[in-house]
């Protein structure tokens, strides 16, 4: 298939503008490129937990299990004592959103790990 085509009128077609291939190659490329560095970042942070003490690794466990037991338990506890209202149900998701965003950053803080020293070779 030759590269101009023409018009039923005899006149040659402008080239595509759209390319659906080179953007689905493109596409492709991006996507496993974003993937590769997530997949980079996240065997780095595993990495870098392997030179922690156990203390540490307890302590990480220990703190997410308390999360997931005072959000689960605890803040609950509004809807069930307020009577399950519309208002009582708003007041639980805002609190644990807020709870959620404090155990989030105390967690950043306390158990962050440094992967700026680790690098992969890339050839």
């Amino acid at each position: 298939m030759s590269e101009s085509t023409h018009a039923p009128d005899g006149e040659p077609e402008p080239p595509a503008f759209y390319d659906p291939r080179k953007e689905s190659e493109s596409s492709f490329w991006r996507l496993k490129k974003a993937a590769d560095a997530s997949r980079d970042n996240r065997l780095k942070r595993v990495m870098a937990q392997e030179e922690e003490s156990l203390l540490a690794t307890l302590g990480r466990v220990t703190y997410i299990s308390a999360c997931i037991l005072f959000d689960g338990i605890i803040l609950t506890e509004i809807p069930v004592r307020m009577g399950k209202t519309a208002f009582s149900w708003i007041i639980f998701l805002i609190l644990l959103w807020a709870a959620i965003r404090i155990q989030r950053r105390l967690y950043d803080n306390w158990f962050s790990v440094d992967i700026s020293q680790i690098d992969f070779d890339r050839h």
